[in-house]
């Protein structure tokens, strides 16, 4: 009986202490708040209470936890851990998906319902299919461009005495954000108009003209500018696919290429009929993974051209309509309308790791 009385002295004990925790927390949070001295001290301030507050909590959690019945343990100590990320998952995920989802159905003030105006305007406005056909784009050629030239490096990086330089070399632009990206490319296309000196202020135009060819615009013509975008996703992509797939080449029993080899299969037949089926899966992920990127692309678009001369995408055009239109109800319908489009490829490649055992 007395083991009991303990037990629940403690179990008491804990609650009182995970009362004091959570008036910790928002009493850190609220002197935060109310603070006006200086921003160094409140920043180190906000980790030392954040990280202690924060791994407090899950200790006395825990500890209540290991206080109950094995059963109600079993189901606490999960709940626990993985509670928390899931109700701020639900909370800055879910909630945002479904308000967004609710608001797609009114006008652009947020008043009147307009049930699916919005998604009528989505598909059928001029410039939404032009955006649709451009994400089209680069998703065909921009995924096409990375996987396959990834591969290529992938598999002759793997015979050079000097890999480790080239992977680094072509990985180094994964470092740059795609809005850095997009600036300096922007200056390899520049181009100023005619003058001396002007037009050859980009690279790509330098070059040009040291040739003997006249400077252009590069950006200004419909239809070859997408590409010329698509070459910057491709310049900070492939360095990803190569990495990914040349550690699949490598775990590839050497055992398997050399029986090839030793029966007469040329380079070609080893590399499509041993090399590619070995590395299906890893090919099926990089591919999704960049698809996924390629439909919800903004940044290279946005500081690029801003959506000009027929290069709008849908990203994009979604920023357009909120923040510049304000019409708010189309603006979530097009957001709808992209996480749509982004979660069949998101199931596939997620079945994918399942098959593959990923998960297990």
């Amino acid at each position: 009986m007395s083991g009991q009385q303990g037990r629940i002295s403690r179990y008491f004990g804990l609650v009182a202490l995970l009362a004091l925790t959570v008036f910790f927390l928002y009493g850190g949070f609220a002197f935060l708040r109310a603070w006006h001295g200086s921003k160094i001290v409140i920043v180190l301030l906000a980790v030392v209470w954040g990280i202690g507050s924060v791994g407090l909590l899950y200790t006395v959690l825990n500890a209540m936890a290991e206080t109950l019945p094995r059963r109600a343990r079993s189901i606490a100590l999960p709940a626990v851990f993985a509670g928390p990320a899931l109700v701020l998952l639900f909370w800055f995920l879910v909630l945002p998906t479904l308000r967004t989802l609710w608001l797609s159905f009114f006008d652009e003030s947020s008043l009147k319902f307009v049930f699916l105006e919005n998604y009528r305007f989505a598909f059928s406005d001029r410039i939404m299919l032009e955006a649709f056909r451009n994400n089209l784009i680069w998703m065909v050629f921009g995924t096409a461009f990375c996987v396959g030239l990834g591969l290529i490096i992938a598999v002759l990086a793997d015979r050079s005495r000097f890999e480790q330089v080239y992977k680094a070399i072509i990985f180094m632009p994964m470092a740059i954000s795609f809005v850095g990206a997009g600036v300096i490319w922007k200056f390899i296309y520049a181009y100023k108009g005619e003058g001396v000196g002007l037009e050859e202020i980009g690279l790509l135009n330098a070059i040009v003209v040291a040739l003997g060819g006249r400077a252009q615009a590069w950006l200004l013509y419909p239809g070859w500018n997408n590409f010329l975008l698509i070459a910057i996703m491709v310049w900070l992509q492939t360095g990803y696919a190569m990495v990914i797939l040349s550690s699949a080449i490598k775990g590839i029993p050497a055992e398997m290429i050399e029986a090839a080899r030793i029966d007469g299969a040329t380079e070609f037949q080893v590399f499509f009929r041993i090399i590619i089926p070995a590395i299906r899966g890893s090919i099926v992920t990089v591919t999704t993974t960049i698809v996924i990127f390629s439909l919800k692309l903004f940044d290279i678009v946005r500081v690029m051209t801003g959506g000009n001369y027929g290069t709008n995408v849908i990203a994009n055009e979604f920023y357009l309509e909120q923040f510049t239109y304000g019409n708010t109800g189309r603006a979530s319908s097009i957001a709808i309308v992209l996480l749509v489009a982004v979660i069949p490829v998101m199931f596939y490649n997620l079945r994918q790791f399942s098959e593959r055992k990923a998960f297990k």
